[in-house]
């Protein structure tokens, strides 16, 4: 089971991703996941983000569906959820993708939501549907611009056909 200290050596791990090989990563990544037991949500979830950075994306989605079956929470879950929709998207299948995505947004809120709307972005946009890709971009960009929020949300929707705001 993972506890903080296992978490602290997980994030001192993760600081060195550019100074290791990618192999060499890797299997540290499964070495500590090892110590965890072989379904531990936390555990399954580095292994296969660390799968994910180094460019074993395939192998990275069968560890985040397991780390999904074995329970994984919080905001890791939310993570995962990114995180998987992204590798699905490149790896061929961005209609899963996709619907991993519009499963997450209905789960609730929260700090992640940018980084959700930017997946959804990038998976229609591979799906063909720039302009979609676009108007959830922008919407998702608006709250953060200094002026324009309600221009930038209207330019957005209209993108994609939908009325504008009041």
């Amino acid at each position: 089971m993972a506890t903080e200290a296992w978490e602290a050596r997980v994030a001192a791990l993760w600081e060195r991703l550019d100074e290791l090989g990618r192999d060499e990563f890797v299997q540290a990544m499964i070495d500590l996941a090892a110590e965890c037991g072989p379904d531990d949500p936390l555990a399954l979830f580095e292994v296969g983000g660390a799968h994910d950075s180094t460019g074993y994306t395939e192998a990275a989605v069968g560890y985040y569906g397991r780390a999904i079956a074995a329970g994984l929470s919080g905001v890791r879950r939310r993570r995962v959820s990114i995180q998987m929709a992204s590798s699905l998207r490149e790896t061929g299948h961005p209609e899963r993708a996709l619907e991993m995505i519009k499963e997450e947004r209905a789960r609730g809120s929260d700090a992640y939501d940018d980084a959700l709307a930017m997946c959804e972005a990038l998976t229609l946009a591979k799906l063909g549907r720039d302009r979609e890709g676009l108007s959830v971009a922008l919407i998702a960009l608006a709250p953060h611009l200094p002026r324009y929020q309600r221009s930038t949300v209207n330019y957005a929707r209209g993108l994609v056909g939908d009325a504008p705001i009041g």
